[in-house]
């Protein structure tokens, strides 16, 4: 009787740290070269157009050919710019934990670890998110290729949820 109880709590504890995320998960680097931050300040920049519902500048930012994974679906760059025009997901606010950005030739690869306050379907939300941007440097400028969500098992770590 007493193994059995024993294996059932390792069984449980096996699948408690399966579960079981850092609490932070990657650190904001310090010393970015000036190719880094500029992607950087591309994708801060790229959460405030998507705040403000500026399709324009999204447009040109988002390569013809770029993908976005959401927890409902993934689509192409058409479908995005008319969702968030149509404020079918307003991208409200996203407050930025750690980010990192690693850059190999012409690609820039970017970890934002963000909670993101949306309104889905008239509807607000607060998730935690692991936020994946690839870039591409074409012709001297940079343009997003993908852009996915990965939702966090860790808390909001937001107080608020104001703008």
């Amino acid at each position: 009787m007493k193994s059995k109880i024993f294996g059932l709590f390792l069984v449980i504890l096996s699948v408690q740290l399966t579960y079981a995320q850092p609490t932070e998960t990657i650190k904001t680097a310090t010393n970015n070269t000036p190719e880094q931050q500029e992607v950087i300040n591309l994708s801060q920049q790229k959460w405030n157009w998507m705040a403000d519902k500026n399709v324009d500048s999204l447009n040109m930012l988002f390569d013809t050919n770029a993908m976005f994974v959401h927890m409902g679906g993934s689509w192409g760059k058409t479908q995005e710019l008319g969702v968030i025009k149509s404020g079918g997901i307003w991208y409200k606010k996203a407050e930025v934990y750690s980010v990192i950005v690693n850059i190999m030739g012409n690609t820039a690869i970017l970890l934002n670890d963000i909670d993101l306050v949306a309104e889905v379907g008239g509807r607000e939300v607060t998730n935690p998110f692991m936020v994946t941007e690839v870039y591409i440097k074409e012709n001297g400028k940079w343009k997003m290729g993908s852009l996915t969500f990965s939702h966090l098992l860790r808390p909001v770590k937001m107080t608020t949820n104001k703008n």
